[in-house]
Parts: C-alpha cells; structure tokens; sequence
C-alpha cells in the first residue's frame, strides 16, 4: 500500500497553526466520499485535457498528469492506497498523490477550478451513473411483472379499494398496473438525469475565473449535455441531488406497497401467493414458519429512503448563496438512499418472477365480496335505468344476498324482478365474477381483450428499451 507524507493543507498558506487532530477528524468526509474517486479522476483528466487545449499545461505535461491519475486510479480500484483523514476528502487524497508523483506539474491540475465545482461536478457524474443504474433494475422489475403474465393468464384476483373486495381484475391487469407505476418513476430518472447533466466544473469557487478555461470543451468530454450558466448558482446547487433523493424515494414507496399486498396475500388468511423458498426465512423458534423477511425488509427499508430525502431537504434549506461546508452532509444520505432502492430493486426481481399464484384458493374465494355488483349495476344502465337508482336498487339486492348467504348469481329470477321490471333471464351473464370481467370494455380495463392489447404493447416497449409517453 503506498503511504504519503503529511502534507500542507492545499488552503494553509494564510494559517500559521497546526489544524486540531479533533478538528480534522470532525471535517474528514473521505471516509464516504472515498467512493466518488473514479470521478474525481475522470473530471480531472478531462480538466487537464482541456488546460491544455488552453496552453496552460504542455503537451508533456497534461500526458504526465493522465498518465499518473490513471495509476492512482487503479491503486484505489485494487485497495492499495492509503487514504487519511489529514488529506480530508478524497479529491485532495488525489491531487496529493499526483502531486507527490509529478511535483510542480501535479501542483498544474488545480488551475481553473475550485474543490466546490470539482465536488459538484464529481457528484454529478456519481448521480449520472447511478440514475443508468437504477433505471436498469427498474426496467428489469417491469419485465419481471409483463413476464408472468402469459403463466397467470385467465387468472382473476379481486381488486381492492379501501381494503375491502370491490371488483374483479385478471391478474395481468395487477401485474400493468406496477409496470405504469414504475414507468412514470423511469421518466422521473429520466428528468432527473437531464437536469443533473449539466456541467459545473470551471464555475470555480463562486464567480469563475480570468483564465482562459473552455468549459464547453470540458463539458463535450464528460458527456455533459449543457453547461451550468450562472457560477453563483452552480457552486450551491444541489437539486440534482434533491430530485434523485424524491425519485428514489417514489420508487421506495411503490416496492413498498407491492411488499405489502404480497406480505399479505402469503398468509394463511390469504393464501394467494407462495412466495420463492430461495427469499424468505424461518423461526430459530417455530418450525412451521415460512417468514416474508425479505419484503418485510422491502418495507422498513423505504423509511430509510424517505429519511435520507428529508435530510437532504432540511440539509439545503436557508443556505446562502453561495458554497458553504454543509453540503459535505448530502453524500451520505444520498449514497445511503441509492444503495438501499437498489438492493431493494435486485430482491424483487427474482421474488416478483418467482411467486406462484394459488389459483384454486383464489378462486374459492371469488364469490365473497360480491365483487360483480359493479357490472350488476351498469347492465341496469344499459337498459334505461338511472344509475342512482340502479345504485340504489343492487345495493338492496346484495342486501338480500348476503342475508340468504348467496352470491347474486344464487338468487332466483323472480328476486331481481321484484326488484325492477327490467330484469329478464339475460341478467345472468354478467353475474360471477369470469362474467363480470368480460363484460368489461372501456380502454385500459380489465377486459380479456384490452389486457392482451396491454401486454403485447408492454412486450414490444420493453424489448424495443423505450418508456411510454
């Protein structure tokens, strides 16, 4: 492991005291930030690249400094180098390194720039490849959902609201509804993504610079779409940061209400699902149990998520213009939020490709609920009558079933009769709840064909790599 001198502070030349060991050690952010050094490298070739299209490095001189970045690089990447809390920060850590590699030519790279944009800049291209990152897991867990979809097909689940049994839904329909949530959290990554990747570097501490940097052209190496037009702003900004914290926090809260459903559709009560072996746990008590853990963990880890964005929040609010040392404090929650969303994202994957619908248990338990009073409803609709009294005159007719202990389909002609003119025979093709589900036919419905529609659409998006509009 290669091991440094202690050095100067690169900001000492004012102070004339030794920096308190106490002190150093309440500032010191290398040891989370430490993860951002492959940016850091990347940022300061693409720096010294630029200083010397600018002729404010030699030729020599900037291949020297690629050249040495690259080698710190990979003794970082193979855990062969030191890092300390004297050298505060890894892009100090850095810069020490090539200094004491390369002497005054190491001491060039720092021209035109400030550790607030090289910070802000570094963190920029942290969120860039974390927002690809995340956005594959989400698009792998759509195609886990659109993939169960042809072995559940036929299957009917009852649809909820309030958490009581409203109306019939196939279950592919169930499966979409997750895919459309997590497509707009996709966009989202994608808006953030664009609003992230706008270059900050040469903005320098807060007003820019007198030498003659090309930021654009720093920008074109980096892969930067724009470049940040207002130093002031660009040296405090953090609502990249803000905005992946809010995304991940959304979709934190979606994988927690699909933990949630399928915590409870395993249980005994339920017995909908069986969840994969491979991702749950036992009792070091109870024999028996077959523990949801995993979602369970699914679920308490989002308070994790939506903590690190109210942290953020709370973090940047009443911050003056322009940099100021708080914004050290945003790295951690917001590495701590993207690790968490994406350990939650690789657990669900395979559990949500490899749950196992209990079809017979869940058609046992079709017929309570009355989940074809809806459709009930509507066929008296299309025949002339008002929906309030149609409303009115079911809800008196799931009365009588539910006190004879019937499903609307168990009661006899003559009852719906008494109960309007306008019931025939006919009435008994929307009642249950494989009728009620044909019977539907509005777009985006849970109608057999409008389901098929969806799934074939969602087929060809996924494999095409596009979202919706």
């Amino acid at each position: 492991m290669r091991q440094y001198p202690v050095a100067r502070k690169a900001w000492g030349g004012v102070f004339d005291a030794r920096t308190d060991e106490r002190v150093e050690r309440f500032t010191q952010s290398v040891s989370f930030d430490r993860r951002l050094y492959a940016q850091d490298i990347q940022g300061s070739i693409a720096h010294a690249q630029m200083l010397a299209r600018a002729d404010l490095l030699t030729v020599d001189e900037c291949q020297q400094i690629v050249q040495a970045l690259g080698q710190i690089g990979r003794e970082i990447e193979q855990g062969q180098f030191e890092f300390r809390v004297e050298l505060e920060d890894v892009h100090m850590h850095v810069e020490r390194a090539l200094i004491d590699r390369l002497g005054d030519t190491g001491r060039k790279l720092h021209t035109g720039r400030s550790r607030n944009d090289q910070v802000s800049t570094d963190l920029r291209l942290w969120v860039r490849e974390s927002i690809d990152a995340v956005d594959g897991l989400v698009a792998a867990l759509q195609a886990a959902f659109v993939g169960r979809c042809d072995g559940d097909q036929g299957c009917i689940l009852p649809g909820y609201t309030h958490t009581q049994r409203a109306q019939p839904v196939l279950a592919a329909h169930y499966w979409l509804a997750y895919c459309e949530k997590l497509d707009r959290d996709r966009h989202r990554l994608a808006d953030c993504r664009r609003r992230a990747n706008v270059l900050t570097l040469g903005t320098a501490a807060l007003a820019g610079t007198s030498l003659p940097i090309d930021r654009h052209d720093v920008a074109k190496r980096l892969g930067f779409e724009g470049v940040a037009a207002n130093s002031l702003d660009a040296s405090s900004d953090r609502d990249f940061v803000l905005e992946f914290a809010f995304v991940l926090a959304v979709i934190a809260e979606h994988l927690s209400t699909w933990a949630e459903e399928w915590i409870l559709w395993s249980t005994s009560e339920f017995g909908f699902l069986r969840l994969p072996q491979a991702f749950c746990t036992g009792s070091s008590i109870m024999p028996q149990k077959i523990n949801p853990d995993v979602l369970e963990l699914v679920r308490g880890k989002t308070a994790r998520v939506v903590g690190n964005l109210t942290r953020l929040l709370v973090l940047v609010k009443g911050l003056p213009l322009a940099y100021n040392r708080d914004l050290q404090e945003d790295k951690e929650p917001i590495f701590d939020a993207f690790d968490t969303v994406a350990g939650c994202l690789e657990v669900a994957i395979p559990m949500v490709a490899g749950a196992t619908l209990n079809r017979e248990a869940i058609a046992a338990s079709l017929d309570r609920g009355y989940l074809d009073a809806t459709t009930l409803m509507e066929w008296l609709i299309r025949k002339g009558v008002p929906q309030r009294t149609a409303h009115e005159i079911v809800g008196g007719l799931v009365r009588t079933a539910i006190d004879g202990g019937v499903p609307l389909a168990g009661l006899p002609l003559e009852v719906f009769q008494e109960a309007h003119a306008a019931f025939d025979q006919s009435v008994y093709d929307v009642l249950g709840a494989e009728r009620a589900v044909a019977a539907f036919t509005s777009y985006g419905s849970t109608a057999p064909a409008e389901v098929e529609r969806q799934v074939a659409a969602w087929k060809e998006r996924l494999s095409s790599g596009t979202k919706s509009t």
